[in-house]
């Protein structure tokens, strides 16, 4: 770190999430700074680097890790070019914010996790951003508590207005499920042992090729339910709600994030049309812990094995979604490292 203490950063892909990460950087977050941007467009690095004050453009994560104002990593590229910049980050002994997924399959992240584990030390804090919003922490803060009981069921929706063209059904769960499986993980504390999907008749709305929407059943270890709706075509906005339901009442959260206006005869809020927006907050908090823990010399939020976790629920869900059948969810034994 500079003398002043603050974390130099590395940015690498400066896609939409990239580039939102180097806003953050900049704007929002205190203690640290974007010491270099990396990307396979050297164009385009080049005019975002030319921009900030001190800041070095690479095509090479690599080369990023060993220039001397970097004191550490987020990753934001494309899932597949995760485990090669996690490998080498790992080679630099440097701490890593990396945006989900942690890599595109349990096999990669298993690499990931023996690599982290022959460090000896944590390294990595995997970005998955809703277990910092501030609805999903006071759910688990209720839930912790005790106060209406054991979880016996978890409802799930989520429902985007629009996705891209080439959206697949593979993509529903890996891209999309895959939130709802870190955060039953977090809330309930426990591991997803099975997944089934279902299938209701297709909206009109979903493009050939997309069985939308789909319904995701979860069964943990301590025998809770979790249903997510998923749901991508929507149209009217960008939706997550969750609701938890206990032997001695129930928590919801999702309804309203924006006033309720009353207003010639009417009374509603407004829907954000995208995750960038509904969870901007979530992930001001997410970089700042970060940012805060790797000052203090420390490794906190969700951890390679919640990465590898999430891969391998997804792997079941996408079997189950193919196979149309109930699907086990394959995991080793959890390290020591990652037992806290």
């Amino acid at each position: 770190m500079t003398s002043h203490g603050t974390l130099g950063v590395a940015v690498i892909g400066t896609g939409r999430m990239g580039a939102d990460h180097v806003r953050r950087l900049t704007d929002v977050t205190s203690g640290a700074r974007v010491a270099a941007v990396v990307d396979i467009d050297a164009e385009r690095v080049k005019g975002i680097a030319d921009g900030i004050e001190g800041c070095a453009a690479y095509t090479d994560p690599a080369q990023a890790m060993a220039d001397p104002g970097v004191n550490a990593v987020l990753i934001a590229s494309p899932g597949p070019a995760h485990e090669a910049a996690l490998l080498a980050a790992f080679e630099a002994d440097l701490p890593v914010l990396c945006e989900k997924p942690l890599t595109p399959d349990a096999a990669s992240a298993l690499r990931v996790l023996e690599a982290e584990q022959k460090l000896g030390h944590r390294r990595v804090q995997v970005g998955f951003m809703r277990r910092y919003d501030r609805e999903y922490m006071k759910l688990k803060a209720l839930l912790d508590s005790g106060e209406l009981g054991r979880t016996l069921m978890v409802h799930n929706r989520h429902r985007n207005a629009e996705v891209p063209p080439g959206y697949t059904n593979q993509m529903l769960i890996n891209d999309s499920v895959v939130h709802e499986m870190d955060i039953t993980r977090w809330l309930l504390d426990q591991e997803i042992t099975a997944v089934t999907v279902l299938r209701p008749r297709p909206s009109g709305n979903a493009p050939e090729g997309l069985d939308d929407p789909q319904l995701v059943i979860f069964e943990t270890e301590g025998g809770v339910l979790v249903d997510v709706e998923i749901n991508v075509r929507c149209r009217f906005g960008y939706q997550v709600q969750a609701e938890a339901v206990c032997e001695n009442g129930t928590a919801r959260m999702g309804d309203v994030h924006d006033i309720l206006v009353n207003h010639a005869g009417r009374w509603g809020g407004t829907i954000a049309p995208d995750y960038v927006e509904r969870f901007e907050d979530a992930y001001d908090r997410e970089v700042q812990a970060w940012v805060d823990a790797t000052r203090r010399g420390e490794v906190t939020g969700p951890s390679v094995w919640d990465g590898y976790a999430a891969a391998a629920v997804c792997e079941a869900g996408v079997r189950a979604q193919a196979e149309g059948r109930r699907v086990e969810v394959e995991l080793i034994e959890r390290p020591a490292l990652y037992r806290a």
